[in-house]
This record gives structure tokens, sequence and C-alpha cells, in this order.
């Protein structure tokens, strides 16, 4: 069993108990593939009322970041869901033993990855935490993968296609992304910069 360990040791912001997510992690990291030479660490900003969370591996050791509302319940404010931390930690530790599995490939860390990546890769997690037995929010993830993908067929072919893998590669995750991207309109992106170019094309009568 993977070695786990929380930061902080105790909470006073939230209702967390460290020993409680200890246990999720372990439960995961098992369903993950992690053995007894990894250590993981998770830190968790109990100060942040976001959700942002990510994951550094360097050899056996694993690192987890998180910000306090990735583990909170959303019905009950500062207090601990059990089912959204074993998604959470779930889809975070079955990319971590990706990484750690040399026929997977090459990805870049996770501040590297494009959000149409990061998408294909959490569908790819999901649909394995699912078939572990657990409830993966499906449909919630095709949409967050549309929004990324696009709303069209092909998109949701390759969702679904992601969603039922056992082995992929990066490589294919990779092939993925460049599915959708074939098919998908393109679209200006909202922004200071999109508004200047729109400005510069009317006044040169564009």
């Amino acid at each position: 069993m993977a070695k786990v360990s929380v930061q902080p040791e105790e909470f006073t912001f939230v209702n967390y108990d460290a020993k409680r997510i200890i246990a999720l992690a372990e439960e995961m990291a098992a369903h993950a593939g992690l053995g007894d030479d990894v250590a993981i660490t998770i830190e968790i900003d109990e100060k942040s009322p976001f959700g942002y969370t990510t994951s550094a591996v360097d050899g056996p050791t694993v690192t987890i970041f998180a910000e306090s509302a990735a583990f909170e319940d959303a019905k009950n404010l500062r207090e601990l869901s059990e089912e959204g931390s074993r998604q959470v930690l779930g889809r975070l530790l079955y990319r971590v033993g990706d990484r750690m599995d040399p026929a997977f490939g090459d990805p870049p860390p996770d501040k590297g990855l494009s959000f149409e990546q990061s998408s294909a890769w959490n569908a790819y997690a999901m649909g394995r935490l699912e078939r572990a037995g657990y409830f993966a929010h499906k449909e919630r993830r095709r949409y967050a993968f549309r929004i990324r993908h696009g709303f069209t067929d092909v998109a949701d072919q390759v969702f679904d296609r992601l969603w039922a893998s056992e082995t992929l590669t990066w490589a294919d995750i990779e092939a993925a992304c460049a599915q959708t991207a074939a098919v998908r309109p393109e679209r200006e992106t909202k922004g200071p910069k999109s508004k200047a170019k729109a400005k510069a094309k009317a006044k040169a009568g564009k």
C-alpha cells in the first residue's frame, strides 16, 4: 500500500479529518496500482475557497496540491465530501499511475498540459474509476469534455472511446485531441487580445 501523508495534520478553517483523507487516498492509490514504494504527500490549502488541484511525480515521490473546495461537500460547506474526495483523488492518482508507467509515455507536467489534453486524460482516468465501482459523473464529465473539444459527434465518440479504454498511452491521448481538433469550429478566444483584434479589423474596414 502506498504511504500517504496530509498537510496540515490538523485543520482549523475547514472541518476535515486528515486521517480520513489518508484512508481515502490509500483506497484510491490501490485502485490506481500504486505500490508500497510510492510516497504520496497531499498538501491542502484550507484557506482557499476554490477547487484547483495538481500533482507532481518525482520518482516514487508524489505530491498532490489541492485547494480546500476540491474535497468540500457542496451542500455542507467546510465539511468533507467522501464521494467527491474519492473522485478527485481517483482522477489524480490514476494519472499519477500513468506517469509512473514507462509504457504510457512522457506527458508534460500538469501545468504544461493544454485544457484539451487534461480533459481527455481525465476522461480516461474517470472511466477506469467508474469501472472500479465508483460513481464518476459520466455525463458531467462528457459536458466538460465537450467544452474543450467541441460539441460535435466526433467529440462524443472520442469521449466514449477514452472512457471505455483500459491501456492507453500518452500518444493515444494526443491523437484523441488531434481528432477532435480536426472537426472543431474555429473560435476566437474571448479576452482583451480578441477585442483589440476586432477593433483593428473594424478600423481597417475588414
